[in-house]
């Protein structure tokens, strides 16, 4: 039996900014590709899963947020090629309502940042690429 692998993996994020206009950002597991990189929190979308109910999923998981599927909006969009394996396409969404604070609850350290400190900072590099294109 040949398994063929898709040609891309979904992936969804979430450009959250507080009061202040600073995103929200958290770094990634060491043990995981782009390890100790900081990125927007997210996560795959599993099998039979709508993009927005990921989204909802990994940050109730990642960050004990609470966040409504019709409060986030699609903002941008990328694509990282790996080779021998499928392209991973992110999916930014921003969200205009939620609800709780912050923990982290994978263990992973997260803060709010500037546009320019989330600059500063080693980001995954899609991640540096869609910090860059948001528009404040």
């Amino acid at each position: 039996m040949v398994v063929t692998l898709p040609a891309w993996m979904p992936v969804v994020a979430i450009a959250l900014t507080d009061a202040a206009g600073r995103l929200l950002l958290q770094q990634r597991p060491a043990r995981k590709h782009h390890g100790g990189l900081w990125e927007f929190p997210g996560g795959k979308v599993d099998a039979g899963e709508a993009p927005r109910e990921a989204l909802v999923r990994e940050i109730a998981e990642e960050l004990a947020l609470v966040i409504k599927p019709s409060d986030c909006a699609a903002l941008l969009l990328a694509e990282e090629a790996r080779e021998g394996q499928p392209a991973v396409v992110l999916m930014l969404y921003r969200a205009t309502c939620w609800h709780g604070t912050p923990e982290g609850l994978e263990g992973q350290q997260w803060g709010w940042f500037t546009r320019e400190e989330a600059l500063a900072l080693p980001l995954a590099p899609m991640d540096r690429d869609l910090v860059k294109r948001i528009s404040d």
